[in-house]
């Protein structure tokens, strides 16, 4: 009998767990962020340091990182009628989902630089929205369109009037009921159709006046979108043909007689990434819209608005760069291999320094444009946000879905279990660079922009022009890319190879001049020689890559 009781005592307990990492949790996602702190610092956003510190401190809690988890394990879900059958289209979300939306609307990271447009207001913005979106980033989707619809909606004074108080302020509120009786609502966008995609002058959806036409009238809105995003948003810009061309409309989700606008969900996207957040495909049978700015000219209203959801792409690739990075240090400063931690291994360290790199460059850029974006009455710094906004949105979000994965190896087996973080990164990493137009229309713009609007070119050259004098790679780099532009002939064929050049020398150049002399070394010398760069671990022997990865890694104190 005794024996019997020391052997089950025995198969109950097989083993310890050991040398496996602690969960990253339980630190300051700003203050363990140097490269993060400094851009703040450069961009003018001191005197929110305090509030980023706060901010920080709460993001690195278990609780609000739980909350990112809980979010993407429950979809949402789309009944289109309730109980007594009369249509709702309603979006159901799992209360973390609008637990973090209220986090976003208490923030104001949805309309900081709106209310109060000071110096570094766009810089403290991003860097906010950054932190959010290491915690979750598929409610970061609907919280874009909130913040990017302000300049589109400027342009009908009368309805900007109306609803910008609405959407400027931090009231979250989720209720499926028409907007007058709610004291904040948010925003969704209907641009794209099933036989257009990112070609909107194919749109068929037609708007016609119901009394008279003109900017600020009522007009009635019959087609259908194939991608719309935040189906769940109290009002709508949406594009729509009249006799003058595509048009930019405003429709609520419910008239102001309190009745439902025939604004009609269809069934919500079943995505690979971007879990938590609904997409949808949706009718408009005959809905009620009020026209934003002239007849035929929707695709310029709007375009303000999707310069500023393009630059949040930007801003989402790059956060995710930064969560896969701060994992993977963790992870390998704890986890042995052979008898070493792996974060002391010479072969690892190449790798882990790479991917350093790759994410502090994308910071580097984005904070940059962010910096434009509280500068746009500069006339270069607006030049610079047009050129710089197609190239970054093309470079960082193409550079992501590889950088996932190669984070993932860092960790090995257990990275793929959706109950890791870094699966949930690998598969939200080709989002940003498919949303808001692919690879190709990002290339196109830029060469549209380089004929049609030559000033932004000249600004972005004079940003990279700013780097040269310091490192020889990196001079001998943009004299190549310099030498891209006299061949005019082929452009269009040789433009993604034209933009991947003027990201690399944007990157080279900021890293450049933000004045760490290790990190813009090893960046050009990785990055700007031998015809090019290949995987990630094959950098050259003189990179110091433990200072890299120092200064990469989150300090988590539990763990001293």
């Amino acid at each position: 009998m005794e024996n019997n009781k020391q052997a089950k005592s025995y198969y109950a307990n097989t083993h310890e767990v050991e040398n496996q990492a602690y969960p990253l949790e339980n630190y300051n996602a700003y203050t363990t962020d140097a490269a993060l702190m400094e851009e703040v610092k450069r961009g003018g956003g001191d005197w929110a340091e305090e509030e980023l510190i706060r901010f920080g401190e709460e993001c690195g809690q278990p609780e609000r990182i739980k909350l990112g988890f809980q979010a993407n394990a429950n979809k949402p879900v789309f009944r289109p009628h309730d109980h007594y059958g009369r249509r709702v289209d309603q979006v159901d979300f799992h209360p973390a989902y609008h637990e973090l939306m209220e986090i976003h609307h208490k923030e104001n990271i949805h309309a900081g630089p709106w209310l109060s447009p000071k110096k570094g207001a766009h810089v403290v913005r991003t860097a906010k929205a950054y932190l959010q979106s290491l915690v979750e980033t598929g409610h970061a989707c609907p919280m874009t369109m909130v913040f990017a619809c302000v300049p589109a909606l400027k342009h009908q004074p009368d309805l900007a009037e109306k609803w910008l108080p609405l959407i400027t302020n931090g009231h979250y509120d989720p209720r499926n009921i028409p907007a007058h009786l709610k004291k904040g609502v948010t925003v969704g966008m209907a641009m794209t159709e099933k036989q257009g995609g990112t070609d909107v002058r194919a749109n068929t959806t037609r708007a016609t006046a119901i009394n008279e036409p003109g900017p600020g009238k009522e007009y009635e809105l019959v087609g259908h979108k194939y991608f719309v995003s935040g189906p769940m948003g109290d009002i709508f810009l949406v594009l729509a043909k009249t006799d003058a061309g595509v048009s930019c409309f405003l429709v609520p989700r419910w008239k102001p007689d309190g009745t439902k606008n025939p604004f009609m969900v269809q069934q919500l996207k079943d995505k690979m990434g971007n879990i938590s957040n609904a997409s949808s495909e949706v009718e408009l049978r005959g809905a009620l819209g009020w026209l934003i700015g002239e007849e035929g000219k929707g695709i310029k209203t709007i375009l303000e608005m999707v310069s500023l959801t393009r630059f949040d792409c930007m801003l989402g690739s790059t956060t995710g760069m930064r969560a896969a990075v701060s994992h993977i240090t963790h992870h390998c400063s704890q986890r042995k291999a052979f008898g070493k931690k792996l974060i002391d291994q010479p072969l690892m360290q190449n790798v882990l320094a790479d991917l350093a790199l790759e994410s502090e460059a994308a910071l580097a850029f984005t904070m940059r444009m962010a910096r434009a974006l509280d500068n746009l009455d500069d006339p270069f710094e607006a030049n610079l946000m047009r050129m710089g906004t197609a190239v970054g949105k093309y470079w960082i979000c193409k550079r992501t879905p590889g950088h996932a994965y190669e984070a993932m190896e860092c960790i090995g087996g257990s990275a793929v279990m959706e109950t890791s973080l870094m699966a949930r990164l690998y598969r939200e990493a080709p989002i940003n660079a498919i949303w808001e137009g692919c690879g190709n229309v990002q290339a196109l713009d830029v060469l549209r922009a380089l004929t049609k609007e030559p000033e932004s070119l000249k600004a972005f050259m004079s940003e990279v022009s700013k780097g040269k004098g310091a490192i020889t790679e990196f001079d001998d780099f943009v004299k190549g890319l310099e030498a891209e532009f006299a061949k005019p002939e082929d452009f269009e064929y040789r433009a993604r190879q034209i933009v991947e050049k003027m990201g690399l020398a944007m990157q080279g150049s900021l890293l450049i001049q933000n004045g760490n002399k290790m990190i813009a070394q090893a960046f050009c010398l990785s990055r700007m020689t031998g015809g090019g760069f290949q995987m990630y671990g094959c950098m050259p022997k003189e990179i110091d890559c433990k200072a890299i990865i120092e200064r990469a890694t989150p300090k988590v104190d539990w763990l001293a």
